[in-house]
């Protein structure tokens, strides 16, 4: 008997895992924990971070680039995990801005994040 059907063979553990078999499965996740409530200022500084991180991939990659890049990953990491981000955290990027103020003058999201922690 012929089928259209794939073979799906799965080995192997699969927990915490999410897959779908079929012309018109659909798999959704909902695993971890649940989203970590952010204040106003949390969300701003986070949409701030992010629009400068995809800011600096326009730019032509340097040591300052890279550090800064790294800095805001971070604190877009720690936003992302905890709801808010550590005064050393944001000490640190602060430095990295001051530190960078061609690169700050020429980015407008730059501005926005280093407006944000002087708040």
């Amino acid at each position: 008997m012929a089928t259209d059907e794939p073979h799906v063979s799965i080995s192997g553990g699969v927990s915490k895992s999410t897959f779908a078999i079929g012309s018109h499965a659909h798999a959704e996740s909902h695993h971890g924990t649940a989203p970590v409530p952010r204040d106003q200022a949390a969300e701003e500084l986070l949409a701030a971070v992010r629009e400068l991180r995809a800011d600096l991939t326009r730019m032509r990659a340097s040591d300052e680039t890279a550090a800064l890049d790294e800095a805001l990953a971070d604190t877009e990491d720690e936003i992302t995990r905890t709801g808010a981000a550590a005064p050393s955290r944001l000490d640190r990027l602060r430095r990295l801005l001051q530190d960078s103020q061609s690169l700050v003058s020429l980015v407008a999201s730059a501005g926005a994040v280093a407006g944000l922690l002087n708040s």
